[in-house]
C-alpha cells in the first residue's frame, strides 16, 4: 500500500490545489452508462470542492472501441479515422460529466489541454483532444503546461503487473515503479483503442516532464484515501 505525502505537487492553481484526473470510459460506460458509479463518483467529488480544484478528463472506453471497430469492419478505416471516433466518443462521455457536475463545472470542456487552466468553477472537464493517443496523453499535457505534478488514472485497471494477470498466474502486482521500467511493460506504440494500464505515448511524456501517475482501480473509497493522504492500494509510477 502507498502513500504519498507530497500527492499534489505543483502551484496551486485558482487558490486551491488542483487534483487532474483521467478518468476512464470504462468506468463511465462498462455496458451501459453506470448510473450508480457516475452518482457516487459525483458525490466524492463535490465532498472535496472546497478544498481542491479538479480537472477530469474522460475517456472513451469501451463505447469507443465499439465505433472503432464498426467503422473499421464496415469500411476498413484508418488508424487516423479510428482514432477520431474515440475522440469523438470521449467527448460525448465528457459532456455527460459536464451534466453530472451541472452548476459545479466550466461551461467549457477542454479539447486542446496545452493551456494554462482557469476555474470559474471548481471543476474543469476535459475530453479528446487529436490522433494519436488517448485522453491520459492530455492529462499528462495539461499538468505539464500547468506545473501540477501527479494525475490520478481511475479505470477498471486497479495496478500495474508484472505481466498480464489475465494470461499469467505468476503475475505480481507492482505497488511501485519508475517510468523506464514501465514503459517496457506498455511499450512505445500507440494503437486506437489500446487497452493498457496508461496510454505509453503519456508515459513518455509524463517521464520526460517528471509527472508521477497514481493507479488505483475504481474503488471511490481508495480514491479517497488517497486524498486524504491515508495508504491506499494501486501503483504509483515515477
Amino acid at each position: 500500500m502507498n502513500k504519498i505525502m507530497s500527492a499534489y505537487g505543483g502551484s496551486a492553481v485558482g487558490g486551491k490545489k488542483t487534483i487532474i484526473i483521467s478518468l476512464g470510459g470504462s468506468l463511465i460506460v462498462p455496458e451501459q452508462i453506470d448510473i450508480n458509479f457516475l452518482k457516487k463518483f459525483k458525490k466524492v467529488i463535490l465532498s472535496y470542492i472546497k478544498k481542491y480544484n479538479f480537472v477530469i478528463f474522460a475517456g472513451g472506453g469501451k463505447i469507443a472501441r465499439e465505433y472503432q471497430q464498426a467503422g473499421k469492419k464496415i469500411n476498413n478505416l484508418n488508424k487516423y479515422e479510428m482514432d477520431w471516433l474515440g475522440i469523438h466518443a470521449s467527448r460525448l462521455n465528457a459532456l455527460l460529466l459536464q451534466y453530472v457536475f451541472k452548476g459545479y463545472a466550466n461551461k467549457d470542456i477542454i479539447t486542446v489541454p496545452n493551456k494554462k487552466i482557469k476555474f470559474v468553477k471548481p471543476i474543469i472537464i476535459g475530453a479528446g483532444w487529436k490522433p494519436g493517443w488517448s485522453t491520459d496523453f492530455d492529462a499528462i499535457k495539461i499538468a505539464q503546461v500547468n506545473k501540477i505534478k501527479t494525475v490520478i488514472n481511475l479505470s477498471n485497471i486497479i495496478c500495474v503487473y508484472t505481466k498480464d494477470p489475465k494470461k499469467f498466474r505468476d503475475a505480481k502486482k507492482i505497488e511501485k515503479i519508475n517510468w523506464p521500467s514501465f514503459r517496457k511493460i506498455v511499450g512505445n506504440k500507440w494503437q486506437p483503442g489500446l487497452n493498457m494500464p496508461f496510454d505509453p505515448i503519456a508515459s513518455q511524456l509524463a517521464q520526460k516532464a517528471k509527472i508521477q501517475v497514481i493507479i488505483m482501480g475504481h474503488d471511490l473509497n481508495n480514491f479517497q484515501n488517497f486524498i486524504r493522504n491515508k495508504k491506499f492500494k494501486g501503483t504509483l509510477i515515477i
